[in-house]
């Protein structure tokens, strides 16, 4: 053994180990292995405010057989041979410069590798590309701490004594809370122009579909007279229009999409999705799940090119890149996607194989054509009314599968069609009024 590398999770020390060979020995820190003190013996405040912030922290208890072992690995192989391979992020970069402080390693020299995804090549490639400790991600993470402490300490209490049931707050639940209040008064407060809508359920070969009417209420007694005068009526399909149109894929899982993806089309919840993704990415199968960027590498693009082509063929490949819409975002890794595109089964694990094949079938749609739509446009005139009016039914099906045939997000009402013929009679279930204010609904959504 004649280096040491110090990586977060154990479960990625022995796959890290395998790719660097005989030479290289992987320990873990198994997470975090300080924390700022609860109180001090000397009674001063664990947190100097008047002292820049200067904070006094402690190995936790259940942390110090992991840090003999590692003290002793570290005086095996010389300090000059350490090597620090925690995530690349705000709290991996904190770990790695307490791993400094606590093996007394110098942080302007110990060499930081960082890397996305856990494949040979990513190793390898981070070995050659070591940095040192980033401190300014150093002192983020420890500026988020802080105020988890300064205010999440003092304010959690609080919440415990005035909330049933209530829960901790601090640096995110504090501002999120007030968020939503502030929206919810916005919202109590709000004095718009409401009208009603009216829309038609009709039967026609078995098949149920919606039209709206293409006039709104002011009243809901206009509403009313008018849906009482459509009793004797008939309705009549008066035009079919049909018009061709485009739905191109949407971007790579970021960690937030990721989750709400999971959420709707898997049933996971964040903690579930996290946790599978976690197991993905400590096995080789996918790149860093904490991520906000949208971009996929070079690489990445042409491996998903290629696989399309041979599969597909050259007219159902179209090359991407996105660009994140978030000014906020910092983008330092890539978009979540497999290690390794043509590889279908990830994982004996029911649940990790469905993350990781609706992972994989983002990223394959997001480097695939368009999907060709057709847009149909229903007017159906109501007859045997005084007031001529019509309703309108619109709807969108599939011409060329393209991108759908890799990803899970079609909804249904893009893929159905209606055989309706000029002047066909249709039959009606019901008639539905409904209230709606545009600019109330546009403020919630906001």
């Amino acid at each position: 053994m004649k280096n040491l590398v110090i990586v977060e999770s154990p479960a990625k020390a022995k796959t890290i180990e395998k790719y660097l060979g005989k030479d290289f020995h992987v320990l873990s820190s198994v997470g975090h292995i300080r924390s700022i003190v609860k109180k001090t013996k000397d009674g001063t405040p664990p947190i100097d405010v008047a002292n820049d912030f200067f904070a006094i922290y402690e190995v936790d208890p259940e942390k110090k057989k992991v840090i003999t072992e590692l003290k002793k690995n570290v005086k095996a192989v010389g300090k000059e041979n350490v090597w620090l391979a925690t995530d690349e992020d705000r709290e991996g970069e904190a770990i790695a410069w307490h791993l400094c402080k606590v093996l007394d390693l110098p942080i302007e020299t110990t060499k930081r590798i960082v890397f996305h995804e856990i494949t040979k090549d990513a190793i390898t490639n981070a070995i050659k590309n070591p940095r040192t400790v980033d401190m300014n991600l150093v002192q983020a993470q420890q500026a988020r701490q802080i105020l988890d402490r300064l205010v999440g300490f003092e304010l959690s209490p609080v919440v415990w004594q005035k909330v049933p049931g209530g829960k901790s707050a601090g640096r995110v639940q504090s501002p999120a809370v007030r968020l939503l209040v502030e929206r919810e008064r916005e919202i109590m407060k709000f004095e718009g122009n409401s009208q009603f809508k009216v829309t038609a359920i009709f039967i026609h070969d078995n098949q149920e579909f919606k039209a709206e009417l293409n006039q709104k209420f002011d009243t809901e007694e206009a509403a009313n007279e008018f849906l009482n005068s459509l009793k004797p009526a008939e309705f009549i399909v008066s035009d079919i229009s049909k018009t061709p149109g485009t739905r191109n894929p949407a971007a790579p899982f970021t960690t937030s999409t990721l989750q709400q993806e999971a959420n709707s089309k898997l049933g996971f919840s964040s903690k579930a999705t996290m946790a599978s993704a976690q197991k993905l990415y400590q096995d080789g199968k996918i790149t860093y799940m904490r991520t906000d960027s949208v971009n996929l590498s070079g690489q990445a693009i042409a491996a998903a090119t290629d696989f399309i082509k041979r599969l597909y063929g050259p007219d159902y490949s179209t090359v991407r890149k996105f660009k994140t819409k978030s000014a906020s975002a910092q983008e330092a890794h890539e978009a979540i996607r497999p290690t390794d595109i043509t590889l279908e089964t990830a994982s004996n694990n029911s649940y990790d194989q469905k993350l990781y094949d609706l992972i994989r079938r983002r990223t394959l749609a997001s480097q695939m054509s368009p999907a060709k739509l057709e847009k149909t446009t229903i007017t159906i005139d109501i007859q045997g009314q005084i007031t001529r009016s019509s309703l309108r039914q619109r709807a969108k099906s599939l011409r060329l599968t393209d991108f759908c045939a890799f990803t899970v997000a079609i909804k249904m009402s893009f893929c159905r069609s209606y055989s309706l013929a000029m002047k066909s009679i249709l039959t009606i279930l019901r008639l539905v009024k409904h209230l709606h204010d545009r600019q109330l609904a546009t403020l919630k959504a906001r």
